[in-house]
Formats: structure tokens, sequence, C-alpha cells
């Protein structure tokens, strides 16, 4: 599990310096997002990946991987949006933005040694075309739980979803390095 969590870290360090360099560039308008919004970006950019799986091609010079690094750091930026306040400020510094960031990223690397510890890293013996039907799934159950105003009868709630794209994401990410 020890190579799994540091190229998980590596890979997360990539999304990190480009989420820096963007917030940097942009600020944090991303702060403007209302959730629905935030979640339909993850849905087109999952889609296009899948798109582009069953097509066997794509005419748009953006390679795959670019589409799973924003689907990282949008469900990240998904997650600091709902553990902010409502008074939270809209603009954040470079540093204060990438603290939130390390926080979250942080608990996944926390998640994703309990799971991986209790299915054996199991995704690895997964296609990429399932992770990303996985990850279109989790975007389906969110948008469901927007739609019901944040609540679950029995079900995870939005954050657990998040978490699984990422680390979806990042699995995906691991396996395209290693079949290249």
């Amino acid at each position: 599990m020890g190579k799994t969590v540091q190229q998980f870290r590596e890979i997360l360090a990539h999304c990190r310096d480009l989420f820096l360099k963007k917030t940097a560039d942009y600020g944090t308008a991303w702060r403007i997002l209302r959730p629905a919004s935030i979640t339909d970006q993850l849905y087109i950019k999952a889609l296009r990946i899948r798109s582009i799986e069953e097509k066997g091609k794509q005419e748009v010079a953006d390679p795959v991987e670019s589409e799973f690094i924003g689907l990282i750091n949008y469900s990240i930026l998904a997650m600091i949006q709902l553990n902010l306040p409502p008074d939270a400020p809209m603009e954040f510094s470079v540093e204060q933005a990438g603290q939130m960031f390390d926080e979250q990223v942080a608990e996944n690397i926390r998640l994703l040694q309990a799971k991986n510890h209790d299915y054996d890293e199991a995704w690895r013996l997964m296609r990429i075309s399932s992770m990303t039907d996985l990850i279109l799934q989790k975007l389906l159950r969110i948008k469901q739980i927007e739609d019901n105003a944040g609540t679950t009868l029995v079900s995870e709630g939005l954050e657990g979803n998040y978490r699984d794209i990422i680390n979806y994401a990042v699995f995906a990410l691991i396996r395209l390095k290693e079949v290249a």
C-alpha cells in the first residue's frame, strides 16, 4: 500500500500545483459557483472522458488526463465550499486556498488508506472505463442529493461522493501512467 500512497501523493501534488497557479491567475473566482454549478462542471468532464472512451478517439487536443485532474480539483473545490460558513469571504489568498486544499487532501489520504486496507487495492483490477462509470454514478447521486436539498435517508451525503470521485480519478491517473 505504500506504493499507492506515494502515487496518490504525487498526483495530488501535481493537482495542487495547478490549483495554486490557477488561484494566482484568477483568484478564488470559483467561490461564486453554487453547488449545482460545480456538479455540472464535474459532470461535463466525466462525460467527455466517457465519450472519448466509447469513440476510441478525440478531436480536442486536451488529454483525458487533464479531465481526471479537473475532476479531482473541482471535487476538492466542492468540499471546500461545503465546509465554508455562509459568511465566508469570496476571496482567499493563494496560501489560504492552498491550506484548504491540503486539509481536503489529508482527509482523502486517510480514506484511501482505510479503503485500501479493507479492499486490498481491488481498484488495480478495475478497468479505467469502470472508474469513469463509477464517477458518473457518484455525480448522478450528487445531483439527486442536491435536488433533495441535501438530505438523504440512509445514504452517504455529498462529501462521501466527492471523496470517492477524487479517489477514482486518482486511481484512473495511476492506471493510465502504468499502462502508458
